[in-house]
C-alpha cells in the first residue's frame, strides 16, 4: 500500500474541510478507493498509487482555488472534483454521473465550466455530430447554461463568427406593453438569464465589445423572421413558449454552416390557453431526422440548490 503525506500551507483547514467537516466527507466519498486521514495541517493518503495521483491533482486544484478566492462551496467542489454532490451519504446507492468531464470553457476569475451531469455530457458530445439539438428538461438542469457554454467555446475556437441568443418574449402574467422604457429596456428582462450565463464565461470588457459589435447578439424570437443565420451558433431558449409557426420560422432560418440548440421545459408553458406550444409539435415530428438530436434532462441533472429537486418533485415535474 502506498502512502502520501501532504502538508497544508496558507489555507485555513476550516475553509477546506467545511463546517462540521462536511467538505471532508464529500471529498472522501469521491475517492472511495483510498483512505484519507486529516490531522491538523497534515493529510495522509493511503492506497493504490494511481488513485493517490488522481487525488493529488484534484486536491491541488482545491488548494489553488482557496488560495485565490479564500472560500469554497458545494458548487466549487462539484466543478473541481468533476461530479455532482449527492444528497445522500450512501455512496453505493448513488447514480453514476458525468465524472471527470473535460472543461467546456474557462470563464473569468478561474471559473471552470463543464458538463456536471451525464445528460449535460450528452449535449457536449452531441453537438459535435449534430447541427440541431433539442435539450428538454425541468428548471435547474443546466440546459441553457450548457448550451451557452458550447456556443462560447465555438466562438473562442473560431469555429463560428457569431453567437445569436433568442427567446420568445412571453412570461407568465407579463406583457411587454406594460413595462417601462424603450424596446430594448422592455426586452432585456426576458433575456436576463442569457446575459447571466455570458457573464460567467466572458470577461466584462470583452463581453461589452462583443455585444456592441454584434459578435454576440441577444434578441427576441420575433426579430429572427426573414433572416438567414449562417456561420453562427444560435440558441433558442424557453422554446416551450414559441408557437408552431414561430418554431418553424426559427428552424428554417438555419444557414449551411450554423449550429442550433433549442432548450425548453414542457412543464412550464406560459402561452395563452388557446395557443399550442410549438415545442411539443417539433419533438413529435423532428426526432427521426438525421442531424437532429433530442436530449431529455431529468431530476438527476438538477444542479441548483438541492431543494430545487425536491420542489420539482412536489410539483410533479420530476419523479
Amino acid at each position: 500500500m502506498n502512502e502520501l503525506i501532504i502538508t497544508i500551507e496558507n489555507v485555513n483547514p476550516v475553509v477546506l474541510w467545511g463546517s462540521n467537516n462536511e467538505y471532508f466527507e464529500i471529498i472522501k466519498r469521491n475517492f472511495p478507493k483510498i483512505k484519507i486521514v486529516a490531522r491538523g495541517n497534515a493529510v495522509k493518503i493511503l492506497g493504490d498509487e494511481a488513485e493517490i495521483n488522481i487525488f493529488k491533482v484534484k486536491f491541488d486544484e482545491l488548494i489553488k482555488h482557496i488560495e485565490k478566492f479564500q472560500s469554497l462551496n458545494n458548487n466549487d467542489l462539484e466543478q473541481i472534483l468533476g461530479t455532482t454532490i449527492p444528497e445522500s451519504t450512501d455512496l453505493e446507492n448513488q447514480p453514476s454521473n458525468a465524472g471527470g468531464a473535460e472543461p467546456i470553457v474557462f470563464g473569468p476569475n478561474g471559473l471552470v465550466i463543464k458538463a456536471r451531469t451525464a445528460n449535460q455530457r450528452k449535449m457536449v458530445d452531441s453537438i459535435i455530430k449534430n447541427d440541431i439539438i433539442f435539450a428538454i428538461g425541468p428548471a435547474g438542469t443546466g440546459k441553457t447554461y450548457t448550451a451557452v457554454a458550447l456556443a462560447v467555446r465555438a466562438l473562442k475556437n473560431k469555429e463560428i463568427k457569431r453567437i445569436i441568443l433568442t427567446r420568445p418574449a412571453v412570461e407568465a402574467g407579463e406583457n411587454l406593453g406594460f413595462l417601462p422604457g424603450d424596446l430594448k429596456e422592455k426586452i432585456d428582462p426576458y433575456l436576463r438569464p442569457l446575459y447571466d450565463a455570458l457573464d460567467d464565461m466572458i470577461p466584462a470588457d470583452k463581453l461589452k465589445l462583443f455585444l456592441e459589435n454584434r459578435t454576440i447578439e441577444i434578441a427576441p424570437l420575433a426579430f429572427m423572421r426573414g433572416r438567414t443565420l449562417d456561420n453562427c451558433f444560435v440558441i433558442l431558449d424557453e422554446a416551450q413558449n414559441a408557437t408552431d409557426l414561430q418554431l418553424k420560422m426559427f428552424l428554417t432560418r438555419m444557414g449551411p454552416t450554423a449550429k442550433f440548440i433549442v432548450t425548453g421545459d414542457v412543464t412550464q408553458i406560459d402561452l395563452p390557453k388557446k395557443q399550442q406550444s410549438g415545442l411539443n409539435t417539433a419533438l413529435k415530428i423532428l426526432g427521426e431526422i438525421k442531424g437532429i438530436d433530442i436530449i431529455y434532462l431529468n431530476g438527476d441533472d438538477v444542479v441548483r440548490h438541492k431543494l430545487v429537486k425536491n420542489i420539482l418533485k412536489a410539483y410533479g415535474d420530476i419523479q
